[in-house]
């Protein structure tokens, strides 16, 4: 019985993953494509996040600062929403965000690569497709994931202080304080691990889907759609795991 086609592609991601890795710490490095992949992981995607950032942020703040402020506790509305950005909301939405921006697209671009077959003519002219194609894109991802999810964190954070600030009257200087006192040393830097893992997923996945699209261009439609839902799900799961180890 042969094994469903899913975890066929989930398999030959994973050893996609392992070369491209394995390359990358060789020092064999495409550095005209990587300069291009870390501009779209990076700065083309900016403007998402801090919209989404901004937005999360209040609206958080909004519900906590609401409840915290009725029972006489509004000067740890940053503290709470802090922590909760940190260990959760910051890398879960950051890597939500770069699945619907930038896993798309690689899926879809190598994808459209091999089923018009300049995948097939790239390894006729003894380059490895891994090395040219997979190894930029999950560095880009590997080093602009945590940086977009400090992003959201500083951004949403600032956010929380001013919805606080103007709709429940709490002090700039209280706001801040119960950040500082509520924040642990770790917080931030497992942030920043988990944001590091959930990129490193995204790459793997949405390359290892679209070097795996088989048949016409409707395929390429599917990969891409595929690579986002096998992402999304790999990604919760993954939280999960690494919410027990890093904060359990």
């Amino acid at each position: 019985m042969q094994a469903p086609r899913w975890l066929r592609r989930l398999g030959s991601s994973l050893l996609i993953g392992g070369q491209a890795v394995t390359a990358a710490s060789r020092g064999k490095i495409n550095t005209i494509d990587l300069f291009d992949q870390l501009l779209e992981a990076g700065p083309s995607t900016f403007l998402i996040v801090l919209i989404t950032g901004v937005a999360a942020g209040s609206v958080f703040n909004i519900q906590v600062a609401a409840e915290l402020s009725g029972m006489g506790a509004g000067s740890t509305v940053g503290g709470v929403l802090a922590i909760g950005l940190a260990r959760e909301i910051a890398p879960l939405l950051t890597a939500t965000l770069l699945t619907g921006k930038v896993a798309t697209a690689y899926a879809a671009q190598l994808g459209t690569m091999k089923v018009t077959e300049q995948i097939d003519a790239i390894t006729m002219l003894r380059t490895d497709p891994v090395e040219y194609l997979v190894v930029p894109r999950l560095i880009a991802m590997v080093v602009m994931a945590p940086v977009q999810c400090l992003l959201f964190f500083g951004v949403a954070v600032w956010a929380g202080q001013m919805t606080s600030t103007a709709f429940y009257n709490i002090p700039p200087a209280v706001f801040w304080n119960s950040v500082r006192t509520w924040l642990q040393p770790d917080d931030l830097p497992f942030m920043l691990i988990k944001a590091l893992v959930f990129g490193l997923q995204i790459a793997v996945l949405s390359c290892g889907w679209g070097l795996t699209t088989e048949g016409g261009p409707k395929e390429v439609g599917t990969s891409t759609t595929g690579s986002v839902v096998m992402i999304l799900v790999t990604v919760a799961l993954m939280d999960v795991l690494l919410t027990e180890l890093l904060f359990g």
